[in-house]
């Protein structure tokens, strides 16, 4: 053999065993749910959309981003949980073939039956109708009044349904309506970035005296102190529609808002809430991918991995 043929094969042999040491060590790398202690749902659905469709790609691309893009090592808890623990890897197919009843009804089942294999579960929507399926699940295996939803938004989600843009075939379930029925199924409520609302939300708000972290009303906005401190419950689920974060970081949402929460305030957010509370489950939804620019995805991405980190470390190490 002479010797260029011989350096090409081993240089070729080398990018083999590079390709599969990522497959390895890949995020997601238990193919047996069973055995997995963490539990990525993907769950493409953007139906009730009113403003962007393509939420219902965005869990292809942000697992895409999270198993080639997103570093396996944490910068705050300088841990490298993929190498530590099992995190598996479910899609739900065909939903915005499903009645709007019919999504939630299979989510909320799916979720359940995962809940009760593993510690924890964190979807990727899809729009944001679909954390309604959880919370529907959440209310008959938990005690409504033990857990908080915990909402990053730009909206506060709480129309009663969605007749107001959509007089053909409204609903309950709509992502708009998200909040009202997570305060239906009786969870208190902590929403956080919000900056765009109708007059029938600001008033739903008012009458229930719901918290609301309202954006842009004050100079400095609010501090992360402040706001764990308002979350009444030791458990909390975390919600994220992704266009609760300012767009400079996530442009590729369905219902795009200026303003918001920039990266460093969100990923210190989360850290904070995973350091003095127990997350129970959390949610990432509304990314709405795009031609040539991949940013959103992977801000959602390198967010869910940083959740999982956090939620992990909490466990091991009982404090940050």
């Amino acid at each position: 053999m002479e010797r260029n043929e011989f350096l090409d094969k081993m240089v070729v042999g080398i990018f083999k065993e590079i390709l599969i040491i990522r497959m390895v060590d890949s995020i997601i790398n238990c193919k047996d749910l069973k055995k997995a202690e963490y539990v990525i749902l993907s769950v493409g659905y953007d139906a009730t959309t009113s403003f962007r469709k393509g939420a219902n790609k965005g869990p292809k691309e942000i697992i895409n981003c999270l198993n080639t893009k997103v570093e396996l090592f944490e910068r705050f808890t300088k841990t490298e949980p993929a190498y530590l623990i099992k995190i598996g890897h479910k899609e739900l197919k065909n939903l915005n073939k499903l009645s709007l009843d019919g999504l939630i009804e299979k989510i909320a089942k799916e979720y359940k039956l995962i809940h009760n294999q593993n510690n924890f579960v964190l979807m990727l929507g899809g729009d944001h109708s679909v954390s309604i399926g959880v919370f529907k699940c959440l209310s008959q295996i938990m005690l409504v009044n033990d857990v908080t939803i915990v909402q990053i938004d730009a909206h506060m989600d709480l129309r009663d349904d969605d007749s107001e843009y959509n007089d053909k075939n409204p609903s309950k379930y709509a992502h708009s309506c998200v909040m009202r029925r997570a305060i239906d199924f009786g969870f208190k409520t902590v929403q956080i970035g919000i900056r765009d609302y109708s007059r029938e939300e600001y008033e739903f708000s008012q009458e229930k005296n719901l918290k609301i972290f309202e954006w842009g009303v004050k100079e400095n906005n609010f501090s992360i102190d402040e706001i764990v401190k308002s979350i009444k419950t030791d458990r909390i689920y975390l919600t994220i529609d992704m266009d609760g974060l300012d767009p400079a970081c996530a442009p590729a949402v369905g219902t795009p808002v200026p303003g918001g929460l920039d990266w460093n305030y969100a990923s210190a957010l989360i850290r904070e809430l995973a350091r003095e509370k127990y997350i129970v489950g959390a949610d990432i939804v509304e990314v709405a991918p795009r031609k040539d620019d991949v940013l959103t995805e992977y801000v959602a991405a390198q967010m869910c991995y940083n959740t999982i980190c956090y939620v992990q470390y909490k466990k091991v190490k009982k404090y940050f």
